[in-house]
């Protein structure tokens, strides 16, 4: 089995944006996985994968007078899924009508979506605000044969929800490899595999898709979603809703002039603890 590093990162004072834009920074440079546990963030990457140098990406905060102390420890291999499920993945109820949990779990609240996810580490259980911004836009969606299209699926949550409310045909992209063969676990789990084409790739392989969508949703951050929105408007059909979240309500006013130089219009936004979730028409 793998073994990994554990980075304790300990911020002082803590600040919850400040955590989430650092863990950001460490995915991009390979960690997996985080778990907030104030004052500290916790990091995790292979140990083959790990370098002493990557404490200075630290530096890289935007929040001045905040001081981050790192400290590691080597974790030998184990069963990765199962720690997740256990220790950090619990059962999640979003608006009373959409329960999300793992295989794993038992006493399960009963709502008229139940959606099974194993995360294997992925990004996509429901519990961050983004996640499940957009997961109560979808319950409010008229999603009946409509065709969607979702933009670094991760889990796959976002398509599999939208497959159990009518959604046909849904199509999920994700660029990360190991966030793709989980997304293709998660489908066959919820029994909806038939009805959603996984895609392993990034915006550039929208033009491959044979549809253009009803609905289009992007749940990833502010540079990604700002360098594609172009792409995105291009894959939806006229009068097209678009959902995008993976940033803070302050960014929207950097992604709106984007936005209507792609012929997107904003007809409303919805926020949980800074974290905004922007609906646009095409």
């Amino acid at each position: 089995m793998t073994d990994y590093i554990e980075v304790q990162i300990t911020l002082t004072p803590f600040s919850e944006p400040a955590a989430d834009i650092l863990a950001s920074v460490l995915a991009d440079a390979g960690f997996e996985s985080f778990v907030t546990t104030p004052p500290t963030l916790l990091a995790y990457i292979r140990a083959d994968l790990y370098r002493p140098e990557m404490a200075q990406l630290t530096r890289q905060l935007p929040f001045p007078g905040i001081e981050a102390a790192w400290n590691t420890t080597l974790i030998k291999g184990r069963d990765w899924n199962s720690e997740w499920e256990k220790n950090y993945f619990q059962p999640i109820v979003v608006d009373g009508q959409c329960v999300i949990h793992s295989s794993f779990h038992t006493n399960i609240p009963q709502c008229v979506y139940d959606i099974v996810i194993d995360p294997k580490m992925a990004f996509g259980t429901g519990h961050h605000y983004t996640t499940r911004l957009i997961l109560q836009q979808l319950l409010k969606e008229p999603l009946k044969g409509k065709s969607m299209i979702d933009v670094g699926t991760g889990t796959a949550i976002l398509s599999i929800l939208a497959a159990m409310r009518g959604a046909s045909p849904v199509t999920g992209i994700e660029i990360d490899h190991a966030a793709y063969l989980n997304a293709i676990e998660n489908t066959h789990l919820n029994d909806v595999d038939s009805q959603i084409a996984l895609i392993h790739g990034d915006a550039s392989a929208l033009h491959s898709i044979p549809y253009k969508a009803d609905l289009l949703v992007a749940n990833i951050n502010r540079n990604v979603i700002t360098a594609d929105l172009a792409a995105y408007s291009a894959a939806v059909k006229k009068s097209a809703t678009i959902l995008l979240s993976g940033f803070y309500t302050a960014d929207v006013d950097v992604i709106m002039p984007v936005a209507a130089q792609a012929g997107l219009r904003l007809c409303g936004i919805t926020s949980e603890n800074d974290w905004a979730c922007m609906q646009l028409i095409k």
